[in-house]
This record gives structure tokens, sequence and C-alpha cells, in this order.
């Protein structure tokens, strides 16, 4: 099963297999360090891709359980394959699902974290990819952000909390989205290529149920001197490859 996918090695210990269709950048990074789950947590990402953001928390964090959730049948072939060489089956669970049809296939409210790396640019706008793949991971083709928060509302126990990244140009239309789901956003973070250049993402945390009050942290900078910040350099920990690209320039 694995034949058709390359690895990319996170760790002594971990490693995972990546595809053309399926790979990450830094903004998976970015996410799961602002997500910061708990020992505890039973954790949930939607749109997993190739599992990097489990299989981080998996190096790092160790929460209690992770649900895997992806539309893509070889994201999730990938993801299983690299559950299976890593022995984390107790760890990670993959699931196939349509994140606005998760009925039966998840059980809902009890959730402490969900996390969404999620299309950046919607449906009918930007420069169309020309995979498939491409097209559901960069286009609101098979889900919107209002999606997303629907099904974290769902899945969050009461406090539970929401994490996703997305383009400041969307800063609004996230916002909007999880207050509707009474999911209150309670921490922001702009990210900055350079403290010069403006941002290119920002890192949201909303938590269901919450009273309204917004922390804004200071901007996090992926560059410093002479290359990568002390903080990006924390963010990815003793990653053996550092990721391809970055979605800056995707």
């Amino acid at each position: 099963m694995a034949k058709r996918f390359t690895t990319e090695r996170l760790s002594d210990e971990l490693e995972i297999f990546v595809s053309p269709e399926h790979k990450f950048g830094t903004d998976a990074f970015l996410l799961a360090n602002f997500a910061n789950p708990r020992h505890k947590d039973r954790a949930c990402d939607l749109g997993t891709g190739c599992g990097i953001i489990p299989f981080i928390w998996c190096k790092r964090h160790k929460p209690n359980v992770i649900f895997a959730v992806d539309i893509q049948p070889q994201a999730i072939e990938q993801t299983m394959a690299s559950v299976e060489q890593n022995s984390l089956q107790s760890a990670v669970i993959p699931v196939l699902a349509d994140l606005k049809h998760l009925e039966g296939k998840i059980p809902f409210g009890s959730f402490d974290l969900v996390t969404c790396n999620p299309p950046y640019k919607a449906a009918d706008t930007g420069i169309i990819s020309e995979t498939q793949s491409d097209k559901i991971a960069r286009h609101e083709l098979m889900c919107t952000v209002s999606d997303v928060t629907s099904a974290a509302a769902k899945l969050l126990k009461f406090g539970g909390r929401l994490c996703l990244c997305q383009r400041p140009e969307r800063l609004c239309d996230v916002l909007e989205a999880m207050r509707r789901c009474d999911i209150e956003p309670k921490r922001l973070r702009f990210v900055q290529q350079r403290p010069e250049t403006p941002p290119w993402l920002f890192l949201v945390e909303g938590k269901k149920g919450a009273k309204p009050f917004l922390k804004v942290d200071e901007p996090f900078y992926v560059e410093g001197e002479g290359g990568f910040s002390k903080e990006m350099l924390a963010c990815y920990g003793k990653q053996h490859n550092l990721p391809h690209n970055n979605p800056q320039q995707g």
C-alpha cells in the first residue's frame, strides 16, 4: 500500500508517508503548535490530508486519542499507512468521511479540541488548481468555513476549543462563522514572514459556549536574523526534513 508514497521523517522515531497529492507545509506546524493539546485531550483534525497535524501531536503532546478526518480516500490511505508504520493504532484513528455528514461516524460532544487547516480560497476566487486533490485542499469546493465551524460545534464538548488557520483576508468570515455556531473567538495571532512584512496567515482559537473576550497575541515571525526565527525552529522541533512549501507562496 505504501509503495506509492515517499516518507518524510519527523524525528528519529517517527516518519510519515507523503505524496504529490497530500503533503504538508509550514502552516501545518504553526497550527499544530498553536493548538497545543493537553495529554488527556480527545482531539479531532478535520481535513487531515497526510495526517501531519496528528503525527506532530504524537511526537510532542501525545493527546489521549486523535481522530483524523478527510473526505479523500488517498489521504486516509496515506494516514493509515503512517499509523501502521509507526505503530500508532491506539493513538490515531483515520476516518474517511465528509465533515458535513459525521453523524454515526464520530461521537458528537466528546472532543476537547478540534483543528482544521481549511481551504484558503472561496470556490469562485483565485487561480483554480489543476489536480482534484489540490482543488479540494485549496478551494471551498467540498466545504466552507461555515461547514467547518458547524462540524466543530457538534464535535466539541462545552468549553472545548476549535483552532484553525486562514488567510488574513478571510478573518471576518472565520470570526462570523465561529460566533454563529456558539464558538467564541478567544485568541488570535497573525503570522508574518518578517517584522517588516504584512501578515500572510492568522491562527485563531475559539471556545464553545464561552463569553466574549478576544486576546490578540504578539505576531509570529517565521524568519529572524540569518534564517528561521527561534520560535519557528522551536515549532519545527527536531524534524529532520523541513517543509518543502511555504503556503505564503502557494
